[in-house]
């Protein structure tokens, strides 16, 4: 009975974990995808591969944080409720998804923990108060980090990063020798490497931040019950993401890549390397990171900070293009029109602080981000409390 208990709750945390590579896949390789720098296929395989990565160095330690550290008796982990948990887990995220609100995993992952621990009396609060004291610095932190960006240095990396493509593949394969070598092909310019190099390398942080951070949510239970070991479960979970990674990713790969008109290119980059140094950074402490609240506002720093960019003297002397203002472009600024912000090449590139920034939007992902571990919270609070087969 024990052994198929416990293949059950492996299934149940490969589902968690099946769902995590979906669903994280597309927001760390979709800018590439979208910007045709590689294949899904590719952009599959390189989840996969750094997602494992990063669970098997820096997700150690958020795994022994949430399944041994969260509660003061590991015993309350059994194979019933560790199912259990994993049950709220995915309950919750799936309220999450039906409102299109994308729920923060790791969130809903401590919230059913600690559901558990509540209801047994077993709760760490000192674990669980540096927990949420991270949870709220940390959005805090990219938000400011990502305004400063957007800001003063938005514009400059705008004209590192943009990827211009040239006609042709980007590269070739010589097949002269033993082993077939890429090389860059002959139309391929600079900025075109460059930028093609950058946007796939971001994704793979992404994917390495990731994993140092949500294989905790799908096999935390489980290592803390002391029925599954750290390294098969690390295996089974990445196993889990890949094949997510290949299958349901592919709509999420399609809606992140066609998206980038609403975040371009390289805002994406902006966000996608501030959120994942802070989620590296917090697994590096054990620390389960929200990575999706800590992208929203980064994502909401970086676009309040370019839609209210200072214009500099030599700028407001030139106006659009270099070209010196006239009497009725001032007139016209007076009037309440704006010249482009430091580092807008044409006109229409000026920043909408409407569409950077939407409050009802963000107030609704926000709040949703929060209902939903609560649900994960209550639900197992109320079960693991007053039904008899938990015993507690």
């Amino acid at each position: 009975m024990t052994s198929l208990l416990l293949i059950g709750g492996v299934l149940v945390a490969m589902f968690v974990a099946y769902n995590i590579g979906g669903s994280t896949t597309g927001p760390a390789f979709g800018p590439a995808v979208g910007a045709n720098a590689i294949s899904k296929p590719v952009a599959a395989a390189l989840m996969g591969v750094f997602f494992f990565i990063g669970a098997w160095t820096l997700g150690r330690n958020v795994v022994t944080k949430l399944g041994t550290e969260l509660v003061v008796n590991t015993g309350v982990f059994t194979l019933e409720s560790s199912i259990a948990v994993l049950f709220f887990i995915g309950l919750a995220l799936l309220i999450g998804n039906l409102f299109g609100v994308p729920a923060s995993t790791s969130m809903t992952a401590v919230g059913a923990i600690a559901g558990l621990a509540l209801a047994a009396g077993v709760l760490d609060f000192a674990v669980m108060g540096q927990i949420v004291i991270w949870w709220v610095v940390s959005p805090i932190i990219g938000f400011w980090v990502s305004l400063v960006i957007g800001r003063y240095f938005y514009a400059r990396l705008n004209r590192l990063i943009a990827i211009e493509r040239s006609t042709g593949s980007l590269f070739d394969l010589d097949r002269s020798g033993v082993v077939p070598i890429p090389r860059v092909h002959k139309t391929t310019n600079r900025r075109e490497l460059v930028g093609t190099v950058t946007v796939v390398a971001i994704g793979c942080l992404m994917a390495f931040a990731s994993g140092t951070s949500n294989i905790a949510n799908a096999v935390a239970p489980l290592v803390g019950s002391g029925e599954l070991a750290m390294n098969p479960a690390i295996i089974f979970g990445g196993i889990a993401v890949a094949i997510g990674s290949f299958t349901i990713a592919r709509r999420t790969l399609e809606t992140m890549g066609s998206g980038l008109t609403e975040l371009p290119l390289t805002a994406a980059i902006v966000v996608a390397s501030v959120s994942s140094t802070l989620v590296v950074f917090l697994s590096a402490l054990g620390i389960p990171a929200s990575f999706v609240i800590i992208a929203t506002m980064s994502t909401v720093g970086l676009g309040w900070g370019r839609a209210t960019r200072p214009r500099t003297a030599p700028e407001i002397v030139t106006g659009n293009g270099g070209a010196p203002v006239t009497v009725d472009a001032l007139a016209a600024d007076k009037e309440g029109e704006t010249l482009p912000p430091i580092g807008a090449e044409d006109a229409e590139d000026i920043p909408d602080p409407g569409a950077l920034f939407n409050p009802v939007m963000t107030a609704r992902v926000v709040l949703m981000q929060n209902v939903v571990p609560a649900i994960a919270t209550v639900g197992a609070y109320l079960t693991f409390r007053f039904v008899p087969i938990f015993g507690f």
